[in-house]
């Protein structure tokens, strides 16, 4: 943004110049050079001013948007002062001459498209008037402020898009190498520590089997997260649900998703994801050895939900109150609370030898 005000400083100090040469010229000739001189110079200093202001600032309020706005037409209804009226109604230039096309810029850059195409107007609004009349000079002029509104505005609002997404790139790329780091030393330690416990486990049968089933669970769970591509966020900081969720689907996961992209903010599709993990492990530890998992993921207008259900041995509802009550508190932090925390909302269905159906549910703000 701050080299877009620097493009409206450069322009608002060579309109000036250009101003203050044609003043010198004598074209059109002044009847009082005195109080054209006086407009001018109290433009020289509003220059001075705004631009310090949107330089340092990076950025100008609606106020000082429109006083700079208010001063363009101040200047051009002070013109009749130092110029004779039917040299302004026979196409002379007013005192700001091309210096005001400078707020208009300036509102475009502060305000898009729609606020530099108001402000065109406004200053167009305010030259047609001082002319009194509509001739093709005057035309001429005011379609010229309205495209410098208008695409001014339209060409700064695709910089910023295009500067967006650039550095969204640049942080995807800087995670995907951070992320390749972590999987090499985690698949050199943690990786063949658990894949040696498997066999080891296995070896030896009884209950050091069991530990080695689990730690060959945790060994593919573990592999999995480190292969599975980072989600790719687009410019406004949103990611691809999907992406989180398809990873998830195994031998006994299946996972359903729309064909088109289901965008959410980073941290919500984030925790929006933990959730699910949790609630396929659940499956995995509570649901029975030989349950399966399905995992739908619907994009409503103004939600996004998911649905986790299998048809595993399920449970008395009631004994999530009293897991609660005991100070044992799984499900409610890692699922409830997590969801709550993103403004979402998690419900639990089962009953004994039903399954159990998760739905989790996140509102688009």
């Amino acid at each position: 943004m701050e080299r877009w005000w620097r493009v409206v400083a450069a322009y608002r100090g060579l309109a000036l110049a250009y101003a203050v040469a044609v003043a010198a010229a004598g074209a059109p000739p002044y009847r009082h050079p005195a109080a054209g001189a006086a407009v001018l110079a109290a433009l020289a200093a509003w220059t001075v001013a705004i631009t310090v202001w949107s330089l340092r600032a990076g950025q100008l309020p609606t106020a000082a948007l429109a006083a700079d706005v208010a001063v363009a037409v101040a200047a051009i209804a002070l013109t009749p002062a130092a110029v004779a009226h039917h040299e302004i109604t026979s196409g002379a230039a007013t005192l700001p001459g091309p210096w005001a096309a400078a707020p208009v810029i300036g509102v475009a850059v502060a305000r898009g498209p729609a606020g530099g195409v108001l402000a065109a107007l406004v200053v167009a609004a305010a030259d047609i008037g001082e002319r009194g009349t509509l001739t093709q000079n005057t035309l001429y002029g005011a379609v010229l402020l309205l495209l410098a509104g208008g695409l001014g505005g339209y060409v700064v609002r695709l910089s910023q898009r295009a500067e967006a997404a650039t550095a969204a790139a640049a942080r995807l790329e800087a995670a995907t190498a951070e992320r390749e780091r972590l999987a090499r030393d985690i698949h050199d330690s943690v990786l063949q520590v658990l894949a040696l416990v498997a066999r080891r486990g296995a070896a030896l049968g009884g209950e050091a089997a069991e530990l080695g089933r689990l730690a060959g669970e945790q060994e593919v769970a573990l592999r999995t997260l480190v292969s599975t591509p980072l989600p790719i966020v687009d410019a406004q900081g949103d990611v691809d649900v999907r992406a989180q969720l398809e990873p998830l689907a195994g031998e006994r996961v299946t996972v359903s998703c729309p064909a088109t992209h289901v965008r959410l903010p980073g941290r919500q599709a984030d925790e929006l994801t933990a959730a699910v993990r949790v609630a396929l492990a659940n499956v995995a530890q509570h649901a029975g050895g030989e349950a399966r998992a399905w995992v739908l993921l619907e994009d409503e207008s103004d939600a996004v939900t998911v649905t986790v259900r299998d048809d595993g041995v399920g449970f008395d509802p009631a004994r999530l109150d009293q897991a609660r009550r005991e100070g044992r508190l799984g499900v409610a932090q890692s699922i409830v609370a997590r969801m709550e925390m993103i403004g979402g909302t998690a419900t639990l269905e089962s009953a004994p030898g039903a399954g159990t159906e998760v739905e989790l549910r996140v509102p688009r703000q």
